[in-house]
């Protein structure tokens, strides 16, 4: 990453207007520059330092839905409904989501309502989660607690 790379102007509308912050965190406004330029990205940093912020921002400004892997349900629910406090469609499918909730966020995913679908590791051995995958057009992969894939399994 070079040290010119500046988020957009939208990004930091979106930071603004929808988060109430007037400047991003050292090294956030990279992390979203790089984010809408569609380039791969890790960024390891402590909690509470505004890691969601990097995929957050970049999904609302350029659009699309963001795919969220998460193995931690609680804070899957607390990121959501932050979201959707904010007017921001999210929804989150794991093992505490009723089947009509599940289909109905995958539906508002599928038609490209949703911004934001979080899901646990474990959904991608549902069959009819992986089948429904193709249809969901996500714009980005956020794997949220990345330090937890080696325990996750081979599988």
């Amino acid at each position: 990453m070079t040290a010119v790379e500046a988020p957009s102007r939208a990004a930091t509308d979106v930071l603004s207007t929808v988060f109430g912050f007037s400047s991003f965190r050292p090294g956030q406004g990279e992390i979203v520059a790089a984010a809408e330029a569609g380039r791969d990205l890790l960024l390891v940093a402590p909690t509470g330092s505004g890691k969601s912020i990097g995929y957050w921002v970049p999904g609302i400004a350029k659009g699309g839905l963001t795919l969220v892997v998460s193995p931690l349900i609680a804070l899957m629910n607390d990121q959501v409904a932050r979201l959707q406090s904010l007017g921001i469609p999210a929804a989150a499918l794991h093992s505490q989501v009723d089947r009509d909730t599940q289909e109905a966020a995958l539906a508002s995913a599928r038609s490209g309502v949703l911004r934001f679908l979080y899901v646990t590791p474990e959904r991608f051995a549902v069959p009819a989660f992986t089948a429904a995958l193709p249809g969901l057009r996500v714009s980005r992969l956020a794997i949220d607690e990345a330090h937890c894939i080696s325990s996750w399994g081979h599988d």
